[in-house]
């Protein structure tokens, strides 16, 4: 959809641009008890920056947006504020208050712009979309939400500083903090960006091991936290931003009697992880 829109960007000699809502009308209306999040806005901003999206509009979605009547929508958004051209959304979409717009209504009231409608896509007979991946990334299957993707599944933030447990036993970690509860847990073998460069595909990638979860063996009640143990590395990377792929589900978090125990588990899991990188090359 992103390689529609700046092709036709390019013909038209228009900017391309996309609006996004954040919130996400999902959790303006749920509050609470929304999906967990993909990505992050900052995320999503880098993302369509590499696919040639010059200039993403973020509006925010409050109750007056929701409010908003399709028709509204599209003289007050669409015309008055974004000058709109030409419109590419999903054959699916809908929008304003009460999901009542449509496709057909779009085009019935786009007097200033042309629309063109996106088919749905499907990968090996599923349709590619948010639920799919995330049912994917729930069930650890890595391989099958990088397809639907188009990418290996990624989170990305700023290395912060822990409580330096995984330096005491041995296996030092970055630790990112997550601003949402991510839609998947466990031990991974990982790829990690933005550690020698840029935080993205151009930069050299390292890989190495990662925790995502709670870390109940030594915390309780705590919240989600991205720990790295990134193999042949040791350099002070406080506050850089990174971004961590998810190659492999090696498997679920558990809670251990003891330190010495969790040790032994590391120590199997970076063995495992160093294999399956050794087999991959």
């Amino acid at each position: 959809m992103l390689m529609r829109l700046v092709e036709a960007a390019d013909d038209l000699r228009l900017t391309p641009a996309l609006l996004t809502f954040h919130p996400h009308p999902r959790e303006f209306f749920a509050r609470g008890s929304a999906s967990a999040r993909l990505t992050t806005l900052r995320q999503k901003l880098d993302v369509l920056r590499q696919f040639g999206v010059a200039t993403t509009y973020i509006a925010r979605f409050n109750s007056e947006l929701a409010s908003l009547s399709a028709q509204a929508f599209i003289a007050e958004v669409l015309v008055r504020r974004l000058h709109a051209r030409w419109v590419l959304v999903g054959d699916d979409f809908r929008f304003g208050q009460g999901r009542s717009g449509d496709l057909a209504l779009l085009r019935a009231h786009a007097r200033t712009f042309s629309v063109e409608a996106m088919r749905t896509i499907a990968v090996d007979g599923e349709r590619a979309s948010s639920s799919a991946v995330r049912d994917a990334l729930g069930r650890g299957d890595l391989t099958r939400a990088g397809e639907l993707l188009g990418r290996p599944y990624a989170i990305s933030g700023r290395v912060g500083h822990g409580d330096k447990l995984g330096r005491s036993l041995g296996f030092p970690t970055a630790n990112i903090a997550l601003a949402a509860n991510p839609p998947l847990s466990g031990i991974f073998a990982v790829r990690i960006h933005g550690l020698d460069g840029p935080a993205g595909p151009e930069g050299k990638a390292r890989t190495g091991v990662a925790s995502l979860g709670v870390r109940p063996t030594v915390k309780q009640n705590a919240k989600p936290l991205l720990e790295v143990f990134v193999f042949d590395f040791d350099k002070t990377i406080y506050g850089r931003r990174v971004s961590v792929e998810f190659l492999r589900k090696l498997r679920d978090e558990e809670k251990y009697e003891d330190l010495t125990a969790l040790t032994a588990q590391i120590r199997v899991d970076v063995a495992q992880a160093r294999d399956y990188f050794a087999a991959t090359r």
